[in-house]
Parts: C-alpha cells; sequence; structure tokens
C-alpha cells in the first residue's frame, strides 16, 4: 500500500480538543473530527515552552521543523479558523489524519 503524502489542497480531518472536562468528567463539546484542507505543507511545531518569567515578558519557546505537520484551514459548523498541527493516524486531539476509507 501506497503511503499518502501531504500537499496543498487536498482534504483531512481535523480532530478538535473540545472543552475542559468539568468536574464530573463530561464535557460541552467532545473531541471530534472536522473537515480541513491543508493550505501549507511542513510547519515549525513547538516542543518545549518555557514557563512564563516573574517579569512577564519573555519565555523560551523551542521549535522543530516537522515536514508532515500542516497548516490547515478548518471548517466547523460554528465557524472556521486557520491552525498549524502535526499528523497523527492515532486521531489525538489538535492533530490531522487522512480520512478514512468508506
Amino acid at each position: 500500500m501506497n503511503e499518502q503524502r501531504p500537499s496543498v489542497g487536498r482534504d483531512v480531518h481535523y480532530v478538535s480538543h473540545g472543552t475542559p472536562p468539568r468536574a464530573d468528567g463530561s464535557q460541552a463539546y467532545t473531541s471530534l473530527c472536522r473537515t480541513a484542507k491543508i493550505t501549507v505543507v511542513g510547519a515549525w511545531i513547538d516542543v518545549e515552552i518555557s514557563p512564563l518569567p516573574p517579569n512577564g515578558r519573555q519565555r523560551k519557546v523551542t521549535q522543530t521543523w516537522d515536514s508532515t505537520a500542516c497548516a490547515l484551514h478548518v471548517l466547523n459548523p460554528t465557524g472556521e479558523f486557520f491552525h498549524s498541527c502535526q499528523h497523527d493516524e492515532g486521531k489525538l486531539p489538535g492533530t490531522w489524519h487522512w480520512p478514512e476509507r468508506v
């Protein structure tokens, strides 16, 4: 089976984060797959963000280049947004994956 490679204009699925869990463990909005279109292939991804220093002026952000991360145009029922995220076929929240074949 050929492995797919991301390219501009391809349709993919973005996995939303959902809302933070309530005290009882439920969520107002659960994590769901949303339609998205790749707008840029390859992105700088944050790998470490230092705590905000006491003066609150500067924090250190370490990034790495990820050739499979993509900038996406995500379509939601309540609107649309643009987001850069990593590829993950395990479908973790905040990532993109290839649509399931049906």
